[in-house]
């Protein structure tokens, strides 16, 4: 594995914007851009707060979803929502032009360079989950999300959980919850395209409870503090030098 680490974060949910060209989708359903099907609300907050810690590039989009999900593949069933998905076909492919396709190739972009620098990208992609869905309510404060087959990004999960469980004794701080780490993503993707020796990459999840809390401002703070010390945390491991070639 590279001696270098380069940090990426992302924030594919970051806002429920919606181009003027598109506004009239929206008639009589401009409420759902407010909830969770909109956009994850708190994400963007803590997407450039991450960055911030670590001077690291973000890259963000404050598009709502209901149009195009950026953490959707192509030929995922829900990468158009029930709004967008019966546009006509020029209409789609100019949502997938202007939105979807600059924004992953800019994500992937980056991470080629750095790996053709020879470091190592340590990817987090920022994001929020509604406290209750189909009225199971969700427990934990923040989940991880990773691939327990690649080595990296186990230990990356692993550091990152126990300095936020030191930094906030008090939330439930959980692995591959409330979404497995493996389902269809950005992550998966680029987990395609780049060895486990050279990307991880993982999503963070925090419940949306914490958004509506006076102390969210904090919150954002105690989350983005505890990247740095798990990023350390991580270089410092026995295994660093043994999961792959530099």
């Amino acid at each position: 594995m590279q001696d270098e680490v380069e940090v990426l974060v992302t924030c594919e949910h970051g806002g429920n914007r919606v181009p003027p060209e598109f506004r009239a989708l929206f008639a009589g359903a401009q409420g759902a851009l407010a909830t969770h099907r909109g956009f994850d609300a708190g994400a963007l907050d803590v997407a450039r707060a991450l960055a911030a810690a670590l001077d690291a590039r973000l890259v963000a989009s404050e598009t709502t979803r209901l149009l195009i999900d950026l953490n959707r593949s192509p030929r995922h069933p829900r990468l158009y929502s029930e709004l967008s998905r019966h546009l006509p076909g020029e209409e789609k492919r100019t949502l997938a032009a202007r939105y979807y396709a600059p924004y992953r190739s800019e994500v992937e972009a980056f991470v080629t360079a750095a790996v053709g620098r020879g470091a190592f990208v340590l990817h987090v992609s920022a994001h929020s989950f509604t406290p209750v869905l189909a009225g199971a309510v969700r427990t934990a404060e923040v989940g991880i999300l990773f691939d327990p087959a690649r080595r990296p990004e186990a230990a990356f999960a692993a550091a990152w959980r126990r300095v936020l469980r030191e930094e906030a004794p008090g939330w439930s701080i959980r692995r591959n919850y409330p979404y497995r780490g493996v389902a269809d993503g950005l992550t998966t993707h680029l987990r395609k395209r780049f060895a486990e020796a050279v990307y991880a990459g993982l999503e963070l999840e925090v419940n949306q409870r914490l958004v509506g809390e006076d102390a969210w401002p904090q919150h954002v703070r105690v989350i983005a503090g505890s990247l740095p010390r798990a990023v350390c945390d991580f270089r410092a491991s026995p295994d660093w030098a043994a999961w792959g070639p530099r």
